[in-house]
């Protein structure tokens, strides 16, 4: 379980995650809502019933003792009974008739909560939906993203943006040690692959300042990196193959210049943003092209947290920049503007050794496989983790549409090494 959360929190992390929802998805026609049949999508009709059964399932009727209240709520919303390719034909509620669902459930979340505090077993299951509910609100934006929708429209003023400030190059040199990876028990809620910390020992490295931007990447690109056997290994070529890569994949070559798709208008490549929209793949043959190579994960969480200490390494930031959360000074968070700023922006959320930009503006791949850390055992999620062990790749960070109550150093993503739609890109460390 966590520490016992004010029950006013919960209510408001309840009705915001929930705006975002219906936010990404109330400008959309009633195709767009359902949209092609793709891999790497869902039908955003189909997923945002989801969110208010994923909050009926794991919080509401367990803690109630309640059924449902829509009838048939697991043959339409269950993501592990209802296989992916049917999604697309079940006759779903409308838009209007899922959007009730949905208010009833979350009315019925916000009215059984009493008192000033709430308790553990409240605090843990109400924060775990709500943080569900912000991994959708993101994958949302993938979806209008992969799909060529319009870019939503709830970004703050563009004030807050810090935009031309160019690039960061160099290494940090990071001098290693013994350190805790992964969340310790305490105040701070944690999903189940975060538990718990445990000593490793992490060799001296050296690291980017900053992810790859695209100029650096297009020199790859302009190398022939992508037609170059020697730069991939046997399962990242054979992906290269098949999907006939050449670039990354909402690149466009004009004249001499590189365009890039962000939703559904394309603009000239900013050249000083990270590289974003490259696999796992596509990363680590740019390392080799580059003589580089992506972090361990643990080197990642050391180089994000870790302080020097007298007599070890102990003590670890919960972000990069200190244990407070901070605001758009730190980092990119929130969708509050609609894209990436240059790798140089947010200098106030440098980690301790001068890393910027470890936390938001895109997601960072990692040299590991996702695995369990050690005692690993299941939440009552039990779905989450558990069966993706070994499959995927760990990308930590969080990215600009990531929500900021959600992210922090100890914060594991994961994804299949093939997978391009994810805001994700990359930094690397020195061979």
């Amino acid at each position: 379980m966590t520490a016992p959360v004010p029950t006013d929190t919960l209510r408001d992390i309840l009705r915001d995650a929930r705006s975002r929802t219906l936010a990404l998805v109330v400008d959309l026609d009633a195709e767009q809502l359902i949209g092609p049949r793709l891999d790497i999508v869902n039908p955003l009709l189909w997923e945002i019933g989801h969110l208010a059964w994923f909050h009926e399932h794991f919080a509401l009727c367990p803690l109630e003792r309640r059924n449902s209240l829509l009838p048939n709520a697991d043959a339409f919303y269950n993501s592990s009974l209802v296989p992916h390719d049917e999604r697309w034909t079940l006759p779903l509620p409308s838009l209007n008739g899922t959007i009730d669902y949905m208010r009833g459930v979350q009315d019925a979340m916000l009215a059984r909560l009493e008192g000033e505090i709430a308790s553990e077993e409240e605090s843990f299951l109400y924060q775990l939906v709500a943080l569900h509910e912000d991994m959708h609100s993101e994958a949302f934006i993938y979806a209008r993203q992969t799909l060529g929708y319009p870019a939503p429209k709830f970004a703050q003023s563009e004030a807050v943006q810090e935009t031309e400030t160019g690039a960061l190059a160099g290494d940090v040199d990071i001098p290693g040690g013994e350190f805790l990876l992964g969340a310790s028990p305490g105040s701070a809620f944690a999903f189940d692959n975060e538990k718990w910390a445990h000593r490793v020992a992490v060799a001296p490295f050296r690291m980017a300042r900053a992810p790859v931007t695209n100029t650096e990447f297009a020199a790859f690109v302009e190398d022939g990196g992508y037609a170059r056997r020697e730069f991939w290994d046997e399962e990242g070529w054979r992906w290269r193959r098949t999907a006939a890569a050449e670039h990354p994949v909402y690149w466009r070559r004009e004249e001499k210049d590189w365009s890039v798709r962000q939703f559904d208008q394309w603009k000239k490549l900013p050249p000083y943003q990270p590289v974003m929209h490259v696999n796992w793949h596509e990363a680590n043959a740019w390392c080799r092209w580059a003589g580089r190579r992506l972090p361990s994960e643990a080197e990642w969480e050391y180089a994000a947290a870790a302080e020097p200490a007298d007599g070890g390494n102990d003590r670890k930031r919960i972000y990069p920049w200190s244990d407070t959360l901070g605001g758009a000074r730190e980092a990119n968070l929130d969708a509050a503007v609609l894209g990436c700023v240059d790798v140089a922006a947010h200098g106030a959320g440098d980690t301790i050794w001068g890393c910027r930009q470890m936390i938001g503006n895109v997601w960072e791949w990692t040299a590991s496989a996702f695995q369990p850390y050690p005692g690993f055992s299941p939440d009552v999620y039990a779905e989450y983790s558990q069966p993706w062990f070994g499959s995927r790749k760990v990308l930590r960070g969080g990215a600009w549409p990531t929500r900021s109550r959600l992210i922090k150093n100890t914060y594991r993503n994961f994804f299949p090494p093939d997978r391009r739609d994810i805001f994700a890109g990359f930094r690397t460390v020195a061979p």
